[in-house]
């Protein structure tokens, strides 16, 4: 069979495209990795009695996880894609951490000395961070399978940027359980347990990812 038939008996009746494939992927990936993240945390750690009670705090330390979670989601997107730009993506990660630093920063200094200490270590320093590497782990077999279904020339970038996504849902189930209240705390010891998938990821990511 000559090559003009075979494209010819491939396009007959093919129909046009599905559009938002990458999207739609991403986004029932997104939506399992945050479930089986969650899900895990209220299993193994349960649920916070005082969550509620946290107000603002809880609501600085969401926005955050949430912020980094849209740009990471972004940043998936457009590794999922050849040859798309990912410095807009990259750019709100950048914006999200500046802005929680500048809130880190003032109840840093607005504190005594002696209460500084506790601001950063809060009483779950040790644990915090590799809880939230573990509770990543379901989230991020359920992006990475869904991007291998799409085309992600750059394995290394799109390994960083499924593990970093998968490090936000995996930090945001965690969210349930913290009763950490400090802004320091959560820039430190929540973004330290995000990079580690992230990382893992872009380790990873030319062996899992390949076409």
């Amino acid at each position: 069979m000559k090559t003009d038939q075979l494209i010819d008996l491939l396009a007959t009746q093919a129909g046009p495209a599905p559009r938002h494939v990458v999207q739609a992927r991403l986004s029932a990936a997104t939506g399992l990795g945050l479930l089986l993240s969650g899900a895990a945390a209220l299993a193994a750690l349960g649920l916070n009695p005082g969550l509620l009670a946290m107000g603002s705090a809880l609501a600085l330390k969401l926005a955050y996880v949430a912020g980094l979670t849209l740009g990471a989601a972004w940043l998936a997107e457009r590794a999922s894609r050849p040859a798309t730009s990912w410095r807009a993506a990259a750019g709100l990660l950048l914006g999200v951490l500046i802005a929680m630093t500048a809130f880190a920063a003032a109840a840093f200094g607005a504190a005594a000395d002696d209460q500084r200490q506790a601001l950063l270590l809060g009483h779950s320093w040790a644990s915090c961070s590799w809880r939230v590497a573990a509770l990543s782990l379901p989230a991020f077999v359920a992006v990475i399978v869904a991007m291998r279904g799409l085309a992600p020339t750059r394995p290394r970038l799109a390994g960083f940027a499924a593990g970093l996504l998968a490090g936000c849902l995996g930090a945001l189930g965690y969210a349930l359980y913290c009763a950490e209240l400090s802004p320091l705390f959560v820039l430190v010891w929540y973004s330290l347990g995000i990079l580690a998938p992230a990382a893992i990821g872009a380790v990873l990511g030319p062996r899992l990812l390949r076409w």
